[in-house]
């Protein structure tokens, strides 16, 4: 009897990847897609390939109606940068089910030419358990979440509008709900449903301005995807500082992050951390 059902997805499951050297083109496109003029090509945007998990799909499940990206991890051991030679690869490393719903957990490892790991992220990805089940989209805003108090620093971005066309550079240059409004219509959305990943890259560049190579290298991500982002919305990134402990001879900062619409709605929230 095999130990799976190759035609299934499943635990183990290699997804195989890509090598390929940086080019500064794909720096200014995730400039355009982010909005974020101080995304410098030296060291490289930390999440410069925040989509690699989303490359191939043969590890979704058939029921796709639905689907949602619910969680996002990511680690960074040593900063991109433009030129470098890295390889990608990306395995099936979890499935488990929470209310009604199938995730499953691909995790991408990017590595240097020399092997050396450069960064490690898990993406949770969620469907729908009962294949009859109506769906209907999420993103009313009804999800309210207790945000972070205390005396510790706070950090925020400049509150970014979002756009068509940032949408299209950060999720094409492919026809989907995340580009097209007409694909996102036939899906019973109302307009694009803005990418996650944009969000989180939200977060990563908002730890970068505050710690710098102390993000790049050593830098921890785990936020959940609370709320939909529509063209429209004006987004701003907060932060706190929640506590600072000793790694060895540095020192790490445990900060508690969140998306907010204009309104005060929460899309993402979680927590990072940084070397100092």
């Amino acid at each position: 009897m095999p130990e799976f059902f190759p035609d299934q997805v499943h635990v183990g499951q290699d997804l195989g990847g890509r090598e390929f050297a940086i080019p500064a083109e794909d720096v200014a496109r995730y400039r355009e897609g982010t909005a974020n003029d101080a995304a410098g090509p030296d060291p490289a945007p930390p999440l410069l390939y925040h989509s690699e998990v989303y490359r191939r799909l043969d590890w979704y499940l058939a029921n796709i109606i639905g689907n949602l990206h619910a969680r996002q991890e990511w680690e960074l051991f040593h900063p991109l940068r433009v030129g470098d030679v890295v390889r990608s690869h990306s395995t099936v490393v979890e499935r488990y089910r929470k209310r009604n719903r199938d995730y499953v957990v691909n995790e991408v490892v990017f590595t240097g030419a020399d092997g050396r790991w450069l960064q490690r992220s898990r993406t949770h990805q969620s469907f729908l358990a009962d294949v009859g089940r109506e769906w209907e989209p999420r993103g009313g805003g009804d999800r309210r979440f207790a945000l972070p108090e205390g005396t510790g620093e706070d950090i925020a971005s400049r509150p970014t509008p979002i756009t068509h066309a940032m949408c299209i550079a950060f999720s094409g240059p492919t026809k989907n709900y995340h580009t097209d409004v007409e694909m996102a219509r036939a899906l019973g959305f109302p307009d694009i449903v803005v990418q996650g990943m944009l969000s989180v890259c939200f977060v990563a560049d908002l730890m970068t301005g505050r710690f710098g190579t102390g993000f790049h290298a050593g830098g921890k991500l785990d936020v959940r995807l609370v709320n939909v982002v529509w063209p429209g919305d004006v987004i701003t990134t907060r932060g706190k500082i929640r506590e600072t402990v000793r790694e060895g001879s540095r020192q790490r900062h445990l900060v508690d992050v969140w998306c907010e619409k204009g309104d005060g709605t929460v899309t993402l929230i979680g927590t990072g951390s940084a070397l100092d």
